[in-house]
């Protein structure tokens, strides 16, 4: 069997497929529990946040195992596997060690070095236990990935180039301003009483709030919450979720994060609760200037630069044709053909017919423009997937909102700290050492049957010299017997743990079966050992016989 994990991230998919692939608690256990029903896969968990979707699985072959993988990620996030494919990465054996120990580690994080995802890895493995879908690699695997998370974190200054999501989501809001004192009086709604809204709370109470106010599903989560933020000395109370649009008009900051399928918060519900706090708020904000170098549309050309672009893509260059269908390519194809020399250069048409070839094109990120100038009114944080908060709630004159796709282009840009270094070459020393110890374990069945044969070929020996030398006092018996486990013991000595050493090597595996053949052990004694607990196989390691008869 195999590690294999195939998922989904802010690397490889944009927001609008992470947005349709989040799964909810019940459809993530579900998705498992299916995993599990498939023929390849021994074990199975799920790493699911905010801005990732992994499935890792102990699997016997690899192709099946992708193919089947992909297939379960598909059908549980209804996401066409035709169209969720080209964003899925694949990690096998020691390199999908290395992805989760480098997720561990922050690595891989939205915000390099964020400590967060230790807490979500813990409560994969947590669940995973629960629904009993993690055997020993799966255990073994996640236990060792919070050890390197919390090494990294302890030895390493990871922790100056990483903050949590919600940290740097407040620094967004405050847009250069030290968020303390942007935050500082301020009236928060927190929306949600999870891991990530609870953080949230904290981190408006520690910046220096008037007070929190937190609303959820289930009042007795709110309530406790409130109860913790009371302790520390911020004022704090709980509402339900049909409040929050009541409480919206008091807030002058919203941080949402709930599980919720559809909006918690729509763009009607936002401007009511700015309207009339200042003279514009609540009306739409001007439309900017289009960026310099945009050309206007022009004679018929179905892309218009002027005009507000699908899904918040550029317009310059190749992304001109990003995301359009063959429909739209073949209009636009047409448009170039015809197109004078002047309103076209070469190099575009070359470009744009290469790119109607391929029949439809891929979205690309647009270079986001400096937001003018403007009194907020309200700041919203929204960071759920798929989404809390309307996204047309951007375009509200006194709101600023701040969404995990807006905080994947910042992050993009944030400096990466000179420890970053430091932890890659843990993360490489830590998988080397993971990898070596599964290559040992795999053998140390094999080493323990061995033993365990050898105890039984003493036991038979001293039984049938009890019967030629019946006249032995028990002290001469105890003496040859002792003898006798001595010479077992230092002739197997030497090549067990020899052979430990090399099956821990790359390649190692065939040890195992070279030993089986050379002392002719019975499979089945081999697999019993295995599926022993390790304190069993621990107390059979020892010297031959050392609990049979007197020492």
């Amino acid at each position: 069997m195999s590690l294999l994990v195939v998922g989904l991230s802010h690397r490889s998919a944009p927001v609008s497929i992470l947005e349709r692939a989040a799964l909810n608690a019940d459809a993530q256990a579900k998705l498992v529990q299916d995993t599990l029903v498939a023929e390849p896969a021994a074990e199975a968990a799920l790493l699911a946040t905010c801005n990732r979707i992994e499935l890792y699985a102990d699997v016997d072959k690899f192709h099946a195992g992708v193919a089947e993988l992909s297939t379960l990620l598909a059908q549980h996030s209804g996401v066409g596997l035709e169209e969720l494919t080209p964003y899925l990465y694949v990690h096998y054996e020691d390199r999908a060690v290395h992805h989760l120990f480098s997720v561990a580690c922050g690595l891989d994080s939205m915000v390099v070095g964020e400590g967060q995802i230790l807490g979500q890895i813990k409560d994969t493995l947590a669940r995973a236990q629960e629904l009993h879908s993690a055997g020993k690699l799966l255990n073994d695997l996640f236990q060792q990935a919070l050890r390197v998370g919390k090494r990294a974190h302890s030895e390493t200054g990871i922790d100056r180039a990483g903050q949590s999501l919600v940290t740097f989501g407040l620094e967004q809001l405050a847009a250069g301003e030290p968020v303390a004192e942007w935050a500082a009086g301020k009236r928060a709604l927190v929306i949600g009483a999870g891991s990530m809204s609870s953080l949230a709370a904290a981190t408006l109470a520690r910046a220096g709030v008037a007070e929190v106010v937190v609303a959820n599903r289930t009042l007795e989560r709110a309530d406790r919450l409130v109860e913790i933020l009371g302790e520390g000395g911020t004022a704090a109370r709980a509402v339900a979720m049909d409040a929050v649009a009541d409480e919206l008009t008091r807030a002058d900051v919203a941080i949402s994060c709930t599980g919720a399928t559809g909006l918690v918060l729509t763009a009607d519900a936002v401007r009511a609760a700015v309207a009339g706090r200042t003279p514009t708020a609540g009306g739409d904000v001007p439309p900017q200037a289009s960026p310099a170098g945009a050309k206007a549309a022009v004679d018929g050309c179905p892309v218009d630069p002027g005009a507000p672009v699908r899904g918040g893509f550029s317009v310059e260059g190749e992304a001109a044709v990003a995301g359009l269908d063959a429909a739209e390519l073949e209009q636009h194809g047409a448009w170039v053909d015809n197109a004078p020399g002047e309103r076209v250069r070469p190099s575009e048409a070359d470009t744009i017919a290469a790119l109607a070839a391929a029949g439809r094109v891929p979205e690309m990120r647009r270079e986001r423009q400096p937001e003018p100038v403007r009194r907020v009114a309200l700041a919203l944080l929204d960071l759920a997937m798929p989404r809390d908060i309307d996204g047309a709630s951007h375009r509200i004159d006194g709101v600023r909102l701040v969404d995990i796709e807006s905080l994947a282009d910042a992050s993009a840009d944030a400096p990466m700290a000179a420890d970053v270094d430091q932890v890659r070459s843990l993360v490489a020393d830590e998988v080397a050492a993971f990898g070596a110890a599964q290559r040992a374990a795999h053998i140390t069945p094999t080493v323990v049957a061995l033993r365990a044969m050898a105890a039984d070929v003493v036991t038979n020996e001293i039984a049938r010299l009890d019967g030629r030398l019946p006249g032995l006092d028990e002290k001469q018996r105890a003496e040859i017997t002792q003898t006798v486990r001595r010479v077992v013991d230092k002739l197997l000595h030497a090549p067990t743990v020899r052979v430990k050493q090399l099956a821990a090597e790359p390649g190692g595996a065939g040890y195992a079966d070279a030993l089986r053949t050379l002392f002719d052990l019975d499979q089945e004694t081999v697999a019993s050992v295995s599926r022993a607990t390790p304190r069993d196989r621990e107390s059979a390691t020892g010297t031959v016989g050392k609990n049979r008869g007197p020492a």
